[in-house]
């Protein structure tokens, strides 16, 4: 009878490798993580039909917002982030960080965005459109409509901070190795199943029109819902944190932050200055932002092309977000079987290293396969004698690439970051982790975006651009690989050192 248990033991702990005494630790991580997702698909889908649909604006504007708008505003929340982090608790300071994002969001909806008219500098930007040349429309509509351009900034802002530096920062914190391994899988279930609720949400809210009278903003009702909804997942992530400070984390089974047997270091302060120099001297911190980096070139690579050729083929702003519901709803699905069925086994069977290197594998072969199509799509057309629009083709499989990638990043790519900074003392996660999933992330997306706007000022337009931007994808995914390679053994000699630091410390101790 024992032995006839022992393969269902072995599948149980495949598929749900969680004792039950931890569900008071892993569930509330679980549902932070879920609302916070929910949040991000939410505001993420939300932002570029804002900006795409805006007056006078479109696609091309989202380049100018991510290079003068969104790096300069990460540049400057790590700058203050660096400096309140030496004053705060880090319970204070996750409730502190989050507060002002979600009041953003109810102040827009319920006050600036009902006002727009009025507060929009309509007149001045139509000036200046006059005076410059057209090549400046998306950088004057970044101007015109600025309350979008902030909301923009803000929900771009939302993932890096919310979810990489405040999420992960906290998870980071009170999770050891073995937990992560068991744990980071599951816990991304939370996210795309976030996607699956977020998704319909999302379409619901932008089909809202068609129940309401003609004299009424529908858009602006629909902002009004998306919103409110977002503040109340909000408030309900920073009540889980404050919650398990005071019932899980006083349980020295979850978290005990004196583990090692030895006296906590005082808190380190250092300048920004400083920061940046301690970063530069970290070949370790170095290579994780290059992985980081070389995820926001390529993704944005590809998808400033993709939504090129979406915003041509959906140009009502009603069906262009109700094809990113789909959208959405499609990757939480894959990303669901992946965290489910391989994001975990992947990790535990082939080791960091290997996991670590499938994602721009991945990204690297469907996005060469998408602007291949991209440059030789009529000549496929015609050979393979489709029926369909290649514009239409080209929409898909650009959701194919996206999905594909996202799922992988969700589920392979963020486990694996996230691992990275578990071996680092407590300075190099608090500091190191906002220079790098902040600032990072945002200098791979803006430097995307700075390529992008180089080519078309160049070239012309983004499809004539396509052939430069495989090449770009080709060489960054490359380098990829090889930061991923060099970062995988300091990542097993730092946690070989620190369970020998364990060992001798239990062995003072006893």
């Amino acid at each position: 009878m024992e032995n006839n248990n022992k393969p269902f033991g072995k599948i149980r702990s495949i598929l749900w490798p969680i004792h039950t005494y931890e569900l008071k630790k892993l569930l509330p991580m679980f549902i932070m993580f879920f609302f916070i997702s929910f949040n991000y698909t939410i505001l993420r889908d939300t932002k570029d039909s804002l900006i795409v649909t805006a007056p006078h604006s479109g696609a091309e504007t989202i380049p100018f917002l991510k290079v003068w708008g969104v790096i300069p505003c990460a540049i400057i929340f790590m700058v203050i982030f660096a400096k309140i982090s030496n004053k705060l608790s880090k319970r204070a300071l996750f409730n502190v960080t989050l507060i002002p994002f979600l009041a953003f969001f109810a102040i827009f909806a319920f006050a600036l965005y009902p006002i727009r008219d009025l507060i929009h500098p309509n007149n001045l930007a139509d000036k200046l459109q006059q005076m410059l040349p057209q090549g400046f429309m998306g950088l004057i509509a970044v101007f015109r409509n600025w309350s979008f351009s902030l909301f923009y900034i803000l929900s771009e802002l939302w993932g890096s901070v919310a979810l990489s530096l405040l999420f992960w920062g906290f998870a980071n914190d009170i999770m050891k190795v073995t937990e992560a391994k068991r744990f980071y899988s599951i816990l991304g279930l939370g996210a795309n199943l976030a996607l699956l609720v977020s998704g319909p949400a999302i379409v619901l809210a932008s089909n809202i029109s068609q129940k309401l009278p003609p004299h009424i903003d529908a858009w602006g009702v629909s902002l009004n819902y998306l919103m409110t909804i977002v503040v109340i997942a909000g408030v309900i992530i920073i009540g889980i944190y404050n919650w398990m400070h005071k019932y899980v984390l006083t349980d020295t089974r979850f978290y005990n932050p004196n583990k090692d047997g030895a006296k906590k270091k005082e808190k380190l302060k250092m300048s920004l200055k400083e920061s940046f120099l301690y970063l530069i001297k970290s070949k370790y911190l170095g290579l994780l932002a290059i992985l980081v980096i070389s995820y926001g070139l390529c993704i944005n690579i590809v998808e400033v092309t993709w939504k090129n050729q979406l915003k041509l083929q959906f140009t009502n702003g009603n069906d262009y977000n109700t094809f990113m519901g789909i959208f959405s709803m499609s990757t939480g699905l894959i990303t669901s079987f992946m965290m489910l069925f391989v994001g975990g086994n992947v990790i535990r069977k082939f080791g960091w290293g290997k996991t670590a290197k499938i994602t721009p594998i991945i990204l690297g072969i469907t996005g060469s396969i998408f602007f291949l199509f991209v440059i030789f799509r009529t000549k496929i057309t015609l050979l393979l004698s489709l029926t369909t629009s290649p514009l239409f083709i080209t929409v898909i499989l650009g959701a194919i690439q996206n999905i594909m990638s996202k799922s992988s990043k969700y589920s392979l790519f963020d486990p694996t970051k996230e691992m990275a900074y578990i071996p680092l003392d407590d300075e190099s996660k608090v500091k190191g982790k906002a220079a790098v999933d902040v600032v990072a992330a945002r200098l791979g997306k803006g430097g995307g975006s700075i390529l992008q706007q180089i080519l078309i000022v160049n070239i012309g337009t983004l499809i004539v651009a396509a052939p430069f931007n495989l090449a770009i994808l080709v060489i960054v995914v490359a380098i990829w690989l090889f930061s991923a390679n060099a970062l995988k053994k300091l990542f097993l000699e730092k946690t070989k050192e620190q369970e020998e630091t364990k060992i001798v410390a239990q062995e003072i101790t006893n």
